[in-house]
């Protein structure tokens, strides 16, 4: 008599079988065909009873009485589950690595990521920059305007550079922009976004009895955002129209909202942070997200988190339908995440 093991041994296969034959045809899955593609002394009547169990527990659904069975999410689950994360070939590998180095930008590099997912998947590529205080500054550019406006440029040395105009209360002088830019880099060059601003506006407080016009400035120019930069993540999508295609089993008017949904940068960050959640390195994947929206009941994430060479954080995904083939995805994400963590500026 066959061990409980052996016997648990026997329906996983079994349904890897299914899941493997689902994803190749879209078609439920019957008895027969297993038969013929085992190649071995089981016969489709006892293949019937493994599915039958496999049903009873919720791997198998069957949608209509004389159909095959189709695997459910959590059959899905199991299989992406059981896999071996394969890799892509030394060459496409090496193209990767070139192709992030070639970039100077963090934003350059994320947008690229989510472009070679969809490239290499077929499917919807995300990446997500993550900027935070914890950002080390390069530098600050001070450049004079008319009506009293300044241009402030921000870099940090990640290589991100933001800008900001601000109006100012009374003219400044470009020496005395010049005298701001001066001290800010010659004090703070390389340190914590955060610990800078705190830095510098505790030095101005303890400067209050040497309170000149260029003190007084920089007091201005802290107030109106020097060193403070805005930390909403950099988000970059591509392929959102392959959804279209896919057999989702949406109406007009439920794609219409995914699409829209998809579209709000405040949605897919939720979706990010709430499926991606592992320490970087650790590939996750998620099968069902209809808990972020009802469209994407049918749909799958497969991604993980970054932490580039500079200490940002991001996150790469690849948003597609459930009937995916997972192993080719899962080597995608991977490679390039290892693609984008160890570029270098």
């Amino acid at each position: 008599m066959r061990s409980d093991a052996t016997t648990r041994t026997r329906h996983f296969e079994i349904l890897r079988a299914i899941v493997r034959e689902y994803i190749e045809t879209g078609e439920p899955v019957g008895s027969q065909t297993l038969s013929r593609r085992r190649g071995q002394a089981l016969s489709p009547a006892s293949i019937r009873n493994v599915m039958a169990e496999l049903a009873d527990q919720g791997y198998l659904s069957q949608p209509h009485t004389s159909a095959g069975r189709v695997p459910t999410a959590k059959a899905l689950r199991f299989y992406a589950g059981s896999l071996t994360v394969a890799r892509v070939t030394a060459g496409e590998a090496d193209r990767l690595r070139c192709e992030f180095s070639a970039l100077d930008t963090v934003g350059a590099r994320v947008e690229h990521s989510s472009h070679i997912l969809t490239e290499l998947t077929r499917n919807m590529g995300i990446a997500a920059a993550l900027p935070a205080l914890a950002q080390e500054l390069d530098q600050i550019e001070l450049v004079p305007l008319a009506d009293r406006r300044v241009l402030m440029i921000l870099v940090t040395r990640d290589r991100m550079v933001r800008n900001r105009v601000v109006a100012l209360d009374e003219p400044a002088s470009p020496d005395e922009l010049i005298s701001i830019r001066n001290y800010v880099n010659r004090n703070f060059s390389g340190w914590q976004l955060g610990a800078a601003r705190r830095e510098l506006l505790s030095r101005i407080l303890e400067e209050r009895a040497a309170y000149d016009v260029v003190t007084r400035q920089l007091q201005v120019l802290c107030r109106k955002g020097l060193l403070e930069v805005d930390t909403a993540p950099e988000v970059h999508m591509e392929g959102a129209s392959n959804l279209l295609g896919l057999d989702l089993h949406l109406t007009r008017e439920k794609m219409r909202g995914l699409l829209r949904a998809l579209e709000e940068k405040k949605r897919v960050i939720e979706l990010l942070d709430r499926f991606l959640e592992q320490p970087p390195g650790e590939l996750e994947v998620h099968v069902g997200l209809e808990a972020i929206h009802p469209a994407m009941k049918d749909l799958a994430l497969i991604g993980m988190s970054v932490r580039m060479a500079s200490g940002l954080p991001a996150k790469v995904a690849v948003l597609g339908p459930m009937r995916m083939h997972y192993q080719q995805v899962m080597a995608a994400v991977l490679e390039t995440s290892r693609a984008l963590e160890s570029a270098q500026f």
